[in-house]
């Protein structure tokens, strides 16, 4: 075995800063001389890779307190890094499988449609993760999201459209029906909360009926005449710019979706309450050690109301916003959206035994599985097999990545 080689943390900055402009001036080399019609975007690509690893670098650089630490480089932390970030690899491997097999995967255009499609359930699955810190779920999460976006919708119609949801209704300002609709859904989080809290009855029970109540009163309030279960359409403009709005369009730049800067709000929110706020140290400690909780002085009753009201809260705004995105809504939005936020939580290592999970793994979870869907569909995949490597993915500690991070260890062993 190879004697293990110490350096400086500021040695190890420089090592990033380096590589970082190295793939950066590659990147505007390639720029130049490929031939876009065949390679299409990949060295924006490459210079998007070539900033990371310079933003990386300089915060290692400009953290002067740990200048001075030692950071040990050998074949056994190398295999450490490569086991711990097995997931990230493999989603790397298939990237570029896509990329061979279709180069238009390639394009820019590709990465801000995967942006888009993240964003709203970006907002979903961060109020999953709330219920999942505390050992629970939230089974009712897609219902209250088509329950949000039906609610919304049959307010914001155009006074011309011919099939109205309330004919006689005036043009309300946009704000009104948004907050009817989160109100809607946060009276449910709080009949979630008080089953759980009160009752201590089990999460899972807790949320599937409510999931079945928030269904039937969706479908019995979108049946209501004239509408008669018909999908909502002739939504205000006003409204759809909520969800279809492009930002920072210049030349042949498309834009990027309001929707991403307003995800990253929610983002920057949650991780906020999580790490800076008493809740979210409480939301940390009931999924750690319950009793324990309890003894240090934790409201119990009052925390858990609050993660479920909050996270129904975060569900009513991502179904506004796929109503909006898509201008229209029926009493089926949202059915299945739950199951997709749990496993971007999962894959993104929140413990469904609780008390584990970072802001940042949920983000990088989201993002996965839209890449791998949305790029499993570009080459034509049969959705039979996505949901198969889906599952896989779920079950990643278990199957997906336990026998990825075998392998590594038996090619690093070999290695050595």
């Amino acid at each position: 075995m190879g004697s293990a080689k110490v350096i400086s943390n500021k040695k190890y900055s420089e090592i990033f800063l380096i590589m970082g402009a190295i793939v950066l001036v590659l990147g505007v080399i390639l720029k130049f001389i490929l031939d876009r019609a065949v390679f299409y975007d990949l060295p924006i690509y490459v210079i998007c890779i070539g900033i990371a690893l310079l933003i990386y670098g300089a915060r290692k650089f400009f953290d002067k307190r740990n200048h001075d630490m030692e950071i040990e480089i050998s074949a056994k932390t190398a295999k450490n890094f490569l086991t711990n970030n097995a997931i990230i690899i493999a989603l790397l491997a298939l990237v570029v499988v896509i990329m061979i097999i279709q180069p238009r995967f390639m394009q820019y255009q590709v990465a801000l449609d995967i942006l888009t499609q993240s964003s709203t359930k970006m907002i979903i699955a961060l109020g999953i993760c709330f219920t999942l810190l505390i050992a629970g779920t939230d089974l009712s999460a897609g219902r209250m999201v088509g329950l949000a976006a039906v609610i919304s919708t049959s307010m914001l119609q155009t006074s011309d459209y011919a099939n109205r949801f309330f004919p006689d209704l005036p043009q309300l300002a946009v704000i009104i029906p948004i907050i009817a609709a989160i109100l809607a859904c946060m009276i449910f989080g709080c009949i979630n909360g008080f089953l759980v809290a009160k009752y201590d009855m089990h999460p899972f029970i807790a949320t599937l009926a409510v999931q079945v109540i928030v269904y039937g009163v969706c479908s019995l309030y979108f049946d209501m005449p004239p509408n008669r279960s018909q999908p909502i359409g002739g939504v205000r403009p006003d409204f759809i710019a909520l969800g279809q709005t492009k930002l920072f369009q210049f030349g042949d730049f498309p834009g990027i979706s309001i929707l991403v800067p307003i995800a990253i709000a929610f983002v920057i929110l949650v991780w906020f309450i999580l790490n800076k706020t008493v809740f979210g140290k409480n939301v940390y400690a009931i999924g750690g050690n319950r009793e324990a909780a309890i003894v240090s002085g934790v409201n119990v009753f009052a925390t858990v109301m609050g993660i479920f009201i909050f996270a129904s809260l975060l569900y009513g705004v991502g179904g506004i916003l796929e109503a909006a995105r898509t201008a229209g809504a029926t009493n089926n939005y949202g059915n299945g959206y739950e199951l997709d936020a749990i496993a971007a939580c999962v894959v993104g290592g929140v413990s469904l035994n609780g008390g584990v999970g970072k802001v940042g793994g949920i983000v990088s979870g989201v993002l996965i599985f839209t890449v791998i869907q949305y790029g499993l569909q570009f080459i034509a995949v049969s959705p039979m097999w996505q949901q198969v490597i889906f599952l896989l993915l779920m079950m990643r500690k278990k199957l997906g990545l336990g026998l990825l991070k075998k392998l590594i260890g038996k090619v690093m062993d070999l290695k050595l």
